[in-house]
């Protein structure tokens, strides 16, 4: 394209006129720098390329729980297969249950700090005062051909230098023996397995998970993951097949990840026909352990023993529960694609609350989620309550909330079955959209927070659900101490990472979908996400490339913003000015000497900015074009159609200032003389040509009284005192203003 010399001077002239004076910072300039770049692996578009590969680990354990000891044991065989393009002389496996050990680094000790009037339980968290044992006894680690091989543990990461290369392609088998000390959950903070005891009846509730040897991940990323297990980021692994067997004392029950394979073997006759009346019930659960049974079981402490075997197939963890404290409810539940078993178990301290509520949460959760992703695809999803605490496996949660003597508050209730929804919810992210939760917690947590809180929303409109509104406080919090969502699971403060890694990622999947891209557009676009990247390892960059490719919307201004800082949504709406145009043939100078006459009758020179509309609109003169401004064009507009689809109307000129740093869309309420109101919305690309401040011109029919911005409260503006004109202190002064104006 060629312009005229005089049109690029006059272009650049009238640029400078309305150039911003602060430091421009690039809030719409795209993020390639911020994120890896596509590859073969992955591409551009946030799909998996064509060389995209992944490891896979099979198991078969064998364990047995000692319940006099609390020590669980077990065998197990890996079948790890290298599908990568690289061989390799070592691997890397995940040991878990060391981080328990003496002397390894203390989670408890993050948030709490000497301090008068500190509890003994926090002493406890800070000084190990009662010594406990922990961590793995590795008794042995062998080869497919029961050779013993070489390892290294450093804390949490066992070396294993094979004694063959594993050549791309091919796989290795290798043998590890264990054991370790179940610890007591009550010894930890945010304790996520173990024990609990429980003294009334002598009886405890096992929670068994991070509980056996896993492989770490090796990834066309990063290589091995194999960052150290420090309690707060959780967890990168595998996807396999599993078949394992589970001893424990003859009259305890298992809930485990899987589907049971020998029922005849550890339920009763009348057990197993009322599983199978359940498998016929879609309304409601049917009770297959009842409270007296349970009790009975409680009393009994058998000495004798029985072997539960599940299979499990394409999950990347495995995890089970046992007592003899348990009831037991099951329901069906029907998806479009898949008939899914929802189950809980519950001792007897968790009735009548978790016999009401928890299985039909799960289906709750099951029907939303699925609808927004993909069905479900396993063959049972378990809630099983725990004293605190909430945390996932594939198909059972551990899951907080427990009336005390038999009752519950609402608000008890409330977070009690949000923790069901929620921790049943991770199924999706990250046990299938395996995200690297050690490193990005909030691709697991904010993703299915956001579904979470749809569910709710949906399915408990009485209970309270996360808006924008809710992650006002946080984000106009302390910028010392705020860090950006893109952060590592580890490295963030334990005050900041619930806000930080669950509510504002959430807060901005609904800004997406409610007011910036649209409920349709977005919802195929974290569909289609969902569908590319299950049963495989998605990065931050696979998400962002998705959700714009599925869309056709640039949404790097959002991304760089919302995720990679920690500004803050200010915008303030510093004036209005109010025009009218009047036709030539109408006396201009006449109505200018009126409209003069009315400010200085209200104190005010023409200089000053007003403060209201009370002075009325300043008369502007709309002059004839001259030719010179059509450039080469032979036509002309016709401008006298322009003065009479202007005449008389009300033109509103808004100017609105960006305090905060965050760049928004812009949506703006009129209220009108009448009552009547209309909104306007402006995206978030108004603000590219100035990050600071802009200016925008509207045509109104009617006067306006009042403008307000953001009136629903869609961006999560953290000063609303600032969002209106005219600039009134009260709803009681409004009231006078609006008043006064309808008496003029």
């Amino acid at each position: 394209m060629r312009l005229s010399l005089s049109l690029l001077i006059s272009f650049a002239f009238c640029l400078c006129l309305g150039a911003q004076t602060q430091p421009w910072q690039g809030k719409f300039e795209p993020i390639d720098n911020l994120i890896a770049p596509p590859n073969s692996y992955r591409t551009a578009s946030g799909a998996p390329g064509k060389d995209y590969w992944q490891q896979r680990a099979d198991y078969k354990i064998k364990a047995e729980l000692d319940e006099k000891s609390n020590i669980l044991s077990g065998e197990e065989t890996i079948t790890y297969f290298n599908n990568s393009p690289d061989d390799l002389s070592y691997v890397w496996i995940q040991l878990e249950q060391n981080v328990n050990k003496k002397g390894n680094e203390d989670f408890g000790s993050i948030n709490n700090n000497m301090r008068e009037g500190i509890n003994a339980r926090q002493m406890q968290f800070l000084t190990r005062a009662i010594n406990f044992p922990a961590g793995y006894t590795i008794k042995y680690v062998k080869d497919g051909n029961g050779d013993n091989i070489r390892t290294l543990v450093n804390n949490t990461m066992m070396k294993v230098k094979l004694n063959t290369p594993l050549k791309s392609g091919a796989s290795a088998v290798l043998n590890i023996g264990w054991s370790y000390h179940i610890t007591d959950r009550s010894m930890f903070l945010l304790s996520r397995e173990g024990y609990e005891y429980f003294p009334d009846d002598d009886n405890t509730v096992y929670l068994i998970a991070h509980w056996f040897p896993r492989m770490a991940v090796y990834n066309d990323t990063e290589g091995w993951q194999n960052q150290q297990f420090q309690k707060l980021g959780e967890f990168a692994l595998e996807f396999g097949d599993y078949e394992v067997e589970i001893t424990v004392p003859a009259d305890h029950v298992v809930a485990s990840t899987g589907a049971l394979q020998n029922p005849e073997s550890v339920l009763t006759r009348k057990q197993r026909n009322r599983l199978k009346e359940a498998e016929a019930s879609f309304d409601k659960p049917v009770i297959i352990i009842t409270r007296e049974e349970a009790e009975a079981n409680e009393k009994e402490k058998s000495n004798k023993t029985k072997t539960w075997r599940f299979k499990a197939e394409n999950v990347r963890d495995f995890a089970f529960a046992s007592s003899r404290k348990f009831l037991w409810d099951a329901q069906n539940v029907k998806l479009p694609t898949n008939t899914v078993m929802a189950m809980s178990f519950y001792p007897k301290e968790g009735l009548p609350v978790w016999q009401e509520e928890s299985t039909k949460a799960i289906m709750h959760a099951l029907e939303v989620y699925s609808e927004a992703t993909f069905d479900y695809p396993y063959p049972v999803c378990i809630s099983v309550n725990t004293s605190n605490i909430g945390m996932e496996f594939p198909m059972i949660s551990f899951n907080g909330g427990r009336p005390k003597n038999g009752h519950m508050s609402q608000g008890a209730k409330a977070g009690m079955i949000g923790t069901i929804i929620h921790e049943v919810g991770h199924n999706w992210f990250p046990m299938i959209v395996s995200s690297d939760e050690r490193k990005w917690m909030w691709m697991d947590e904010g993703l299915n927070t956001f579904l979470h809180q749809r569910t709710v929303a949906e399915r408990y409109p009485d209970f309270n659900s996360t808006t924008p509104k809710s992650i006002v406080p946080f984000m106009s919090g302390d910028k010392n101490i705020l860090r950006p969502i893109m952060t590592t699971s580890d490295n963030e403060l334990l005050s900041q990472f619930g806000a930080n890694f669950y509510l504002k990622p959430t807060v901005g999947l609904q800004m997406l979908r409610h007011s910036i891209i649209g409920k349709e557009l977005f919802d195929e676009a974290f569909k289609e996400y969902a569908n590319r990247w299950k049963y495989k390892h998605p990065n931050p960059s696979d998400l962002f490339r998705t959700l714009e490719d599925a869309t056709a919307t640039d949404l790097d201004w959002f991304y760089r913003g919302w995720f990679f800082t920690t500004d803050h949504v200010d915008m303030e709406l510093s004036d209005v000015k109010w025009f009218k145009v009047y036709e030539e043939n109408n006396n201009i100078e006449d109505q200018q000497r009126s409209s003069q006459v009315k400010i200085e009758a209200n104190g005010n020179s023409a200089e000053t900015e007003a403060k209201d509309f009370s002075n009325g609109p300043e008369v502007i003169t709309m002059t004839s074009t001259p030719d010179a401004a059509y450039g080469g064009f032979l036509s002309r507009l016709d401008e006298a159609e322009v003065r009479k689809q202007l005449s008389g109307k009300n033109i509103y000129e808004v100017t609105i200032k960006n305090v905060g740093g965050l760049v928004m869309p812009v949506t703006i309420e009129w209220v009108y003389a009448d009552g009547t109101k209309d909104i306007d919305r402006l995206p978030a690309e108004v603000w590219r040509r100035n990050e600071y401040e802009i200016k925008h011109t509207f045509v109104k029919e009617k006067e306006a009284v009042k403008v307000n911005l953001d009136p629903n409260f869609e961006f999560a503006d953290t000063n609303t005192k600032n969002n209106s004109f005219p600039k009134v202190k009260s709803d009681s002064d409004f009231d006078a203003f609006k008043k006064k104006q309808s008496g003029s």
